[in-house]
């Protein structure tokens, strides 16, 4: 019994030789490899180097490189940059960089935001949009193209004729409708947004208040255009003679009397009127 015990001591002493000298060699494969690792990193990483930056990141931190000059060194961050998606895997979280048309990425085939020239579509970068879709340089993405929407028509106006609604017999009327949807660049234009036809209406008189002013201003422009003829001599090649100068004078004299009594008759209307 004695000599089992002593058996067995060696068998695992002999084993504990073996695990040494394996954990040995294999740090002397490791700083064959690594001739400049650091045990004591920063900035996330678990093993870097000071040539090549990080080797390796701590838990739950992507791996990237990063150009720096002719040499590229490696970094640890909690998110992916601009223009790389990340990949988690039991060995070694990662950043891998987007297609080249692509700008910002969910991952290989999906692409979230495009470069400049290119129009996204579906997840990929496009420099021309499909059929039945246009560009938008504003997001710079392929839409649907939006056509012109108008509400219904109104209902149409009293019939009118130069802004009065009586003294007349034909006349316009007018409708008109509201933009609810503007179209896009390629959608189809809006129709016009008002309509006019021409409209019979039965003639009525217009109040006298409407029609005063302009009753007075005709009736100002034939007593002129008499006036006007009156002083004309009948031979133009002739002086006139001193008896047709007196016969002018009482008629102007005549005139003036008339315009006076009519002037009085047009206050005293417009007196009553305003009463």
């Amino acid at each position: 019994m004695h000599l089992r015990l002593i058996s067995w001591f060696f068998i695992i002493l002999n084993f504990m030789e073996y695990i040494g000298s394996q954990n040995a060699s294999r740090g002397r494969r490791q700083r064959r490899m690594h001739p400049n690792v650091s045990q004591g990193c920063q900035g996330g990483c678990a093993t870097c180097s000071d040539y090549n930056g990080c080797l390796s990141c701590k838990p739950r931190l992507f791996f990237v490189l990063e150009r720096n000059g002719m040499k590229q060194i490696g970094v640890c961050l909690s998110s992916c940059p601009s223009g790389y998606y990340g990949t988690r895997s039991p060995d070694i979280n990662k950043c891998t960089k987007c297609k080249a048309d692509c700008d910002t990425c969910f991952n290989k085939n999906f692409c979230t935001k495009c470069k400049n020239g290119f129009y996204l579509h579906l997840g990929k970068c496009l420099d021309t949009c499909p059929e039945g879709l246009e560009a938008n340089n504003h997001t710079m993405e392929c839409t649907s193209i939006v056509h012109c929407e108008t509400s219904e028509w109104s209902p149409w106006s009293p019939c009118t004729k130069k802004g009065k609604t009586c003294g007349f017999k034909r006349g316009t009327e007018t409708r008109v409708r509201e933009i609810i949807q503007h179209p896009s660049a390629k959608g189809n234009l809006c129709p016009p947004m008002s309509e006019t036809r021409k409209c019979v209406v039965q003639r009525k008189k217009c109040p006298k208040g409407e029609r005063g002013k302009k009753g007075r201003e005709r009736k100002r422009k034939k007593l002129s255009k008499e006036e006007s003829k009156e002083t004309k001599p009948e031979n133009k090649g002739q002086e006139p003679t001193t008896e047709s100068r007196d016969q002018r004078e009482n008629k102007d004299k005549q005139q003036q009397k008339k315009r006076k009594v009519q002037d009085k008759q047009q206050k005293s209307v417009l007196v009553s009127t305003v009463h």
